[in-house]
């Protein structure tokens, strides 16, 4: 994101769900020069609090709420930079992925970074699309994901991620 768009370094950042707040606090590292971190996770908000003791950093302000809420159109075009690993959208809610991916772009004026799974591209493409925005896969990466729910059958699953690149067009 920074050593190919200088998307970070001095930029007013969001990091979207940011649940423990690595993208927040690597996003902090790399230079942004403020991070808003939203998640609805008041448990995932504590470690994100432990998180930032522990890389030392200042500048990351954290907000307790629902980033897909009316409210946060208040802040349309408002951030340059959003980064987000947006829930994938399965099982009790499909979709999701692309509500969250819809609305960082509403609330960014310059480029949103988001993770999803591979199989998701060609729809992704698609909704870029229909959103008149402008994207790309700018990384392929492998995530191995621990059984968390009752519905998985594995102890463990690797999948394949895309880290993809929207902006406005």
């Amino acid at each position: 994101m920074q050593t190919q768009f200088e998307a970070l370094e001095s930029k007013l950042v969001l990091d979207a769900g940011c649940g423990p707040g690595m993208l927040s606090c690597g996003a902090s590292l790399l230079g942004a020069g403020t991070v808003t971190a939203v998640d609805i996770d008041g448990e995932s908000l504590d470690i994100l609090k432990e998180n930032i003791e522990c890389t030392e950093v200042d500048n990351i302000d954290i907000i307790q709420c629902n980033f897909l809420c009316p409210e946060m159109y208040r802040c349309e075009n408002y951030f340059d930079t959003v980064v987000m690993n947006p829930p994938f959208g399965t099982k009790n809610n499909a979709g999701i992925d692309m509500k969250f991916l819809k609305m960082g772009l509403d609330l960014s004026c310059d480029s949103v970074y988001s993770l999803h799974k591979s199989t998701t591209r060609s729809h992704i493409q698609k909704r870029i699309k229909e959103w008149g925005a402008k994207g790309s896969v700018i990384a392929e990466l492998r995530y191995n994901i621990k059984s968390s729910y009752k519905f998985h059958k594995q102890q463990s699953k690797d999948i394949a991620v895309d880290l993809w690149r929207l902006h406005h067009s």
